[in-house]
């Protein structure tokens, strides 16, 4: 029998102020940025990647740098205290999403060790409420923090809110595959996942 995998993360700094919590398994999305267009990508991952996820954040008011940037690290806290060793996962996950005109590709290893190859190029300044350079900055926080490798790399496509949607879904995809329980083992020949 598997242990809940669930977690839950308080941010709180000059900045912003963050309570967040997680559960591996599917459960309740409630996702409440201030910041709309993020939102709907937080629910959007949530959804794909099988999360219950309940986010509440409040940042400066300043260009919502630090609060896409601290949500990021929060979940990345969370997600990697609740993997836990990481025993009996597959660590592993890759996944192309398409989304109308793009085609993004998603790869994951839970590994303990972080890296974020993101290869996806935006042609617009925003999208809604949102700078498309927080797009990378918020999956640097995520794998950082989240301790894993991560890569997301653009196929095709030139429709921004396309590329992004498809993003996060390669990403919630992948991670779905990765966290599934498949064994009892630690998948690695050195015994750890750290």
């Amino acid at each position: 029998m598997v242990e809940a995998r669930r977690a839950s993360v308080e941010r709180n700094t000059n900045e912003t102020q963050i309570t967040l919590r997680l559960d591996l398994a599917p459960g309740p999305i409630e996702v409440d940025t201030g910041v709309k267009f993020f939102d709907h990508m937080l629910a959007t991952l949530a959804k794909h990647a099988g999360l219950g996820l309940v986010v509440v954040a409040k940042g400066d008011g300043m260009d919502h740098h630090h609060l896409i940037e601290d949500v990021g690290i929060a979940l990345g806290r969370a997600l990697h205290e609740a993997l836990g060793e990481k025993r009996g996962i597959a660590r592993f996950g890759s996944m192309m999403i398409p989304l109308d005109d793009a085609l993004v590709a998603g790869s994951i290893d839970l590994s303990g060790r972080a890296y974020l190859n993101f290869a996806v190029k935006f042609t617009a300044e925003d999208l809604g409420d949102m700078k498309t350079e927080m797009v990378a900055e918020f999956f640097r926080a995520l794998s950082d923090n989240g301790r894993f490798n991560l890569h997301l790399v653009q196929m095709s496509g030139h429709v921004n809110h396309h590329l992004c949607e498809a993003a996060f879904k390669a990403f919630a995809r992948s991670f779905a595959q990765a966290k599934t329980i498949t064994g009892s083992d630690i998948l690695s020949t050195k015994g750890v996942l750290e």
